[in-house]
C-alpha cells in the first residue's frame, strides 16, 4: 500500500495556488476543476508547472476540509482570479508515496501517521499529497501514485 516511510528535509517550493475552506463531501467536485484552472493561469504568464499538483492541508477535521490545490513553479506567479502565489514550507517532514486509487489514500494516511507516532517523531499541523500519476494517462487507477507528506515539528 505505502512505500516504506522516510524522514527528511524539504526546502521551500514555489506555488501556484486555490484556496479552498469546504465540506468534506465537496472535495472532489472541486480538486479537477480548480487545477484546471491553476494550469490554465501557469500558461497565460507563461510558466510551466516544476513538479507534479498537489493538496495542501492547513487542516483536516471530519466535517471541513481547508486546503488549497496547485502546482509547484520556479517562477513565482502573478495572482489572477482565484490563484495566487503560496509555497509549500520548508522544514522536516515525514515522506512515503502510496500506490492505488485515491479511495483508498485515507487508509493510506492512517498507516502513514501510524508510522509516524511508532517512531516517535512529533507533526506539525499540516500535510500534503503530490499526484505523481495523472490519471488521463494512467487509465488503471491500482496505478496510480500518490506522495504523502507530512510537516514535523
Amino acid at each position: 500500500m505505502i512505500d516504506p516511510p522516510q524522514a527528511l528535509q524539504v526546502d521551500t517550493v514555489h506555488t501556484a495556488v486555490i484556496r479552498f475552506t469546504i465540506p468534506r463531501e465537496e472535495i472532489q467536485t472541486v480538486m479537477g476543476p480548480a487545477f484546471g484552472e491553476v494550469i490554465q493561469v501557469l500558461g497565460s504568464q507563461g510558466i510551466a508547472p516544476s513538479g507534479p499538483l498537489f493538496s495542501y492541508h492547513f487542516r483536516m477535521d471530519p466535517a471541513l476540509f481547508d486546503f488549497e490545490v496547485g502546482a509547484p513553479v520556479a517562477t513565482p506567479v502573478q495572482a489572477q482570479g482565484r490563484v495566487v502565489p503560496a509555497e509549500l514550507p520548508a522544514g522536516r517532514v515525514a515522506r512515503t508515496i502510496y500506490h492505488g486509487p485515491y479511495e483508498g489514500l485515507g487508509d493510506a494516511w492512517g498507516e502513514f501517521m501510524s508510522w509516524i507516532d511508532a517512531e516517535g517523531l512529533s507533526m506539525g499541523p499540516t500535510l500534503w499529497e503530490s499526484y505523481l500519476t495523472d490519471p488521463s494517462s494512467v487509465p488503471d487507477p491500482d496505478n496510480y501514485q500518490t506522495e504523502l507528506t507530512k510537516l514535523l515539528t
